[in-house]
């Protein structure tokens, strides 16, 4: 044991678990952020504390374990809002807030707000620490409890408006990293024996069998395997968002992303095939486009390290307990290799083929403003070889699900759970957690709006990504259901998705960041190099045509 400050037992215990970013608003525990800068670890204040939540969403995602942020009481629910994205994406978000002090609850005191039941909604894990004494019992579940079976954040309020009472006071307390929960998954159980066996056995009699990869391939970094498995069955494989980098977009086998964003080819098959095994995914109603695809009846396999998410959604043949990595490379030990069936092979490819020819007419665009489908051509063929895309929801999400290929098996994709504006934020969490990588935010002009001021905290902080904008002025993705809305398309309809036109280049220059302007496909190769380069955050405002609608998701009939 050792007399310090509760401050310098969070920081020590933080950089323990190898967190070397806290995500932070003022104005809480900042003897924490100094502790920590003591010790070669780096605060990052940031201008609201949904994006401290978001940076450190994707710095968790992008490193593989935990992550901190911290707000105090007052902000303690933006907080608890911004979390509802890790909880969504399943991400080990630890957060810290300050809480008014035990005598002045319930009396009305400034800033005192009930925090339990909007934490409770967000968190696997929420406890109060009134003293320093307590600090290592409730921090340690904490990253026990974001990193095991399904992550999720965590959640730890402090006692004082900005954790005073126990960031700044002294106890001997002693620093004891469990150095499993510093990772996930800490632990790689496999599946028994006996349930692979009849897992392949039912595989080897499907006639029609697809995998869905899901996120849990990602977090268990079961790429490799997958492939294997997959190639070893000859089975094909459609891919989750959250699993968009864990099979090659080129491979025979690879039919795309399935569910509401998603591509035709991939619904299609999954609709067709007749049996269905979901690999680390939760079968949710975005894979499954409110699971309906496949139909429910279909014949089902499920892999997942949570036990309680096997058959939730879909009655289960065979159900799998165990890390996605180490129970595929068991499979693919005890598999035996099959050529598949050709008749389905060949037609999965026929759907593959026939969604590309679909799709190529915007795709090989040369109009102005771009395509939004020449975009992401233009994208995913200058994409640096190593690096992290970060996509935001609404059209940015569907437009990476259906048209942007990762064409390196360096390439590593993440993306918004639930909240538009998440991207700009996550891509700094996400270049803090791999500094040596380019990052690249892709979003629309209606994601950015919401956090641009960051772009400022990632001047001052050295932050140094690019946020590629998808410029069409408009929430172009809402056009329809509003004019439906209307009755037909009016000045009062367009008010609600229209933005006026405005030059992201200068916002992003008066905040000392560099800016380029894209007008034509032939432009983005040049302009995203220039912004790699610039050595400060970078915007590239790539003006597109607001008539660029994603296709809905197919659905049979």
């Amino acid at each position: 044991m050792a007399k310090m400050t509760g401050g310098r037992f969070l920081a020590e215990t933080a950089l323990g678990y190898g967190i070397t970013h806290v995500f932070w608003m003022p104005y809480i525990g900042p003897r924490v952020i100094m502790e920590l800068e003591s010790l070669g670890g780096k605060g990052v204040q940031v201008h609201s504390e949904k994006a401290a939540v978001y940076m450190a969403d994707a710095y968790a995602r992008v490193r593989g374990g935990p992550s901190l942020c911290m707000a105090q009481s007052v902000g303690a629910l933006n907080l608890a809002a911004g979390l509802q994205d890790p909880y969504l994406a399943c991400s080990p978000v630890v957060a810290i807030t300050g809480r008014e002090t035990q005598i002045h609850q319930q009396r009305h005191a400034y800033q005192e707000v009930d925090h339990v039941n909007p934490f409770a909604a967000v968190t696997k894990y929420s406890a109060f620490v009134s003293k320093p004494e307590e600090f290592p019992v409730y921090l340690r579940q904490a990253f026990r409890a974001a990193t095991t079976g399904t992550p999720a954040p965590a959640h730890i309020d402090v006692e004082g408006i900005a954790g005073q009472m126990v960031i700044d006071q002294e106890a001997d307390v002693e620093v004891c990293v469990e150095e499993p929960f510093g990772r996930i998954p800490p632990f790689r159980p496999m599946a028994d024996l006996a349930s692979i066996s009849e897992a392949l056995e039912v595989l080897g009699r499907a006639e029609r069998p697809v995998i869905v990869a899901g996120g849990g391939v990602t977090a268990s970094g079961a790429r490799a395997e997958l492939i294997e498995l997959a190639e070893k069955l000859s089975i094909p494989v459609a891919t989750s968002l959250n699993a968009k980098a864990m099979f090659p977009s080129a491979h025979a086998l690879a039919v795309g992303t399935p569910g509401s964003y998603s591509r035709a080819c991939a619904n299609q098959t999954v609709s067709e095939a007749d049996l269905v095994f979901f690999v680390g995914s939760h079968a949710g109603g975005q894979v499954t486009n409110g699971y309906q695809i496949p139909a429910q009846g279909t014949r089902v396999l499920q892999l997942d390290i949570n036990a309680e998410e096997i058959g939730r959604n879909y009655h289960v043949q065979v159900g799998l307990h165990g890390d996605v990595r180490e129970t595929l490379r068991a499979m693919v030990g005890q598999a035996a290799a099959s050529e598949g069936n050709k008749t389905w092979l060949t037609r999965v490819v026929e759907l593959v083929q026939a969604y590309k020819e679909d799709s190529s007419e915007h795709y090989n665009s040369d109009v102005s403003p771009m395509r939004p489908e020449r975009l992401c051509k233009e994208l995913s063929n200058c994409l640096p070889e190593d690096a992290i895309l970060v996509s935001d929801t609404g059209h940015a999400g569907v437009w990476c699900a259906q048209m942007i290929d990762l064409k390196s098996p360096d390439q590593s994709f993440i993306r918004a759970a639930g909240s538009l504006g998440w991207a700009l934020p996550a891509a700094m969490g996400a270049k803090c957690g791999a500094p040596e990588r380019p990052v690249v935010c892709f979003t629309g002009d209606g994601g950015v709006w919401y956090h641009m001021t960051e772009l400022d905290t990632a001047r001052k902080a050295g932050i140094n990504t690019v946020t590629l904008i998808n410029n069409n002025h408009s929430l172009n993705q809402e056009q329809g259901g509003i004019e439906g809305t209307y009755g037909q398309r009016s000045s009062a309809s367009d008010a609600h998705w229209l933005f006026p036109e405005v030059d992201f280049v200068r916002m992003a220059e008066a905040m000392d960041c560099f800016g380029v302007t894209v007008n034509k496909p032939g432009e983005l190769e040049g302009a995203l190099d220039q912004a790699l380069n610039a050595g400060k955050p970078a915007v590239v405002d790539v003006k597109t045509n607001v008539e660029g609608i994603a296709d809905r998701a197919w659905m049979p009939q």
